[in-house]
């Protein structure tokens, strides 16, 4: 099988200004944009390609095997958290004191924490959620102009509803939209930013499908609000947050770099799909599982979209064209000894790396450094095809 996947060095990942998180503007409408082309991301280097210090040797020799963890400690270089527990949200914040990456990580329990390699990681926030159901601490998104302002958002499940808070470090986190119904199920949601200013929310149905139905029910919808909660300028409906409507429990909400292409991953009641984003109701998916993987996060390169899955091993990775079309069959990477188990949020750092997060102490087969929040980089071999 063609690997499109394989281990990064965390170490110089940022290089080249892939810290760089600029401000970008409030849209005026919900439509698409002028086709841009995206800047190459810095070429990364892999294990085995590490810039040595002086008197080091080892620049092009052969990628050395990984000895396995010892507790928490992990040897793979490009794994950059280890001991969280069940790991909701993914999103870089820029770069460490060493030259690595550092990233925000969401626990299902409730934490917030930020994460840098061979550091302890630091408590942000900590919420009183209910984890009872599939809900909890369940999904993450950065202001578009964190670099200045440090604001997180995470989407949580509390005893009475489903609510997005809005995070200052230091500060106690703000409710900025209530009322999303609760239910036995379909409580778990997801956030990401637009690249336009603005957040996106992908709620679950609370298990009652005729609410995601309800154009009046925040239920089983994407929805897109500004940084206080409100509808954000431009939606399909003037003073409405709903954008799409009909789904029953999204694991994972993805943007192109370009901010053209937007995609939502659910679980329905027959298998599992990924569905672009469109104004209205969910339509025909994009792509369908009938095994049921347990779609989570995804991230979408130019070419390529991969989604984690969080019941099988691996990465999914749907070939795709520049229009969004996909291409060719799904090909499953990571799923032996190389890659991290299951995985469940994600998040692009650049068009050829993303941020990953296990969820191996829950459902999978968990190493001694489990759950760990990891790098993975692409080595420009495409996807399967038909």
């Amino acid at each position: 099988m063609v690997r499109s996947v394989a281990l990064l060095a965390a170490a110089c990942l940022l290089a080249g200004g892939c810290a760089s998180f600029p401000d970008e503007p409030a849209p005026t409408s919900w439509s698409a944009q002028p086709q841009l082309t995206p800047q190459a991301g810095p070429k990364p280097e892999l294990p085995g390609e590490f810039r040595p210090s002086p008197g080091e040797q080892g620049r092009g020799q052969t990628p050395q095997s990984v000895p396995p963890p010892q507790g928490c400690k992990d040897f793979n270089p490009a794994v950059i958290a280890t001991c969280l527990n069940t790991v909701t949200g993914v999103a870089p914040i820029g770069g460490d004191s060493q030259g690595g990456v550092a990233a925000y990580a969401t626990e299902r329990g409730g934490r917030l924490v930020k994460v840098s390699k061979d550091v302890d990681p630091v408590v942000i926030a900590q919420i009183d959620v209910d984890a009872s159901s599939d809900g909890g601490l369940t999904g993450l998104a950065l202001s578009a102009t964190f670099a200045e302002d440090q604001l997180a958002y995470v989407y949580v499940t509390t005893a009475t509803d489903n609510r997005v808070l809005r995070i200052a470090a230091g500060d106690t986190p703000k409710p900025i939209l209530t009322g999303i119904p609760k239910g036995p199920s379909g409580n778990r949601g997801v956030l990401a930013s637009d690249r336009r200013g603005a957040i996106l929310v992908a709620t679950g149905d609370a298990g009652n499908p005729a609410l995601a139905a309800d154009p009046n029910s925040l239920a089983g919808k994407v929805l897109r609000i500004d940084g206080s909660g409100q509808p954000a300028k431009g939606n399909p409906t003037a003073g409405s947050p709903v954008v799409m409507s009909g789904l029953r429990q999204p694991g994972g909400l993805c943007v192109s770099a370009d901010a053209q292409k937007t995609w939502v991953t659910d679980w329905s009641a027959a298998y599992d799909a990924v569905y672009r984003v469109t104004p209205g109701k969910v339509g025909d998916a994009a792509w369908t599982w009938p095994d049921r993987p347990g779609v989570m996060g995804c991230a979408s390169l130019s070419d390529l979209l991969w989604v984690a899955t969080t019941k099988t091993p691996g990465l999914q990775n749907l070939p795709m064209n520049a229009a969004g079309s996909f291409t060719g069959k799904p090909a499953v990477t990571m799923d032996d000894a190389s890659g991290y188990g299951r995985m469940g949020p994600m998040e692009q750092i650049n068009d050829s790396a993303a941020l990953v997060g296990t969820v191996n102490k829950a459902a999978g087969q968990p190493v001694s450094s489990d759950d760990r929040v990891a790098i993975v980089v692409r080595t420009g071999h495409d996807a399967g095809k038909d």
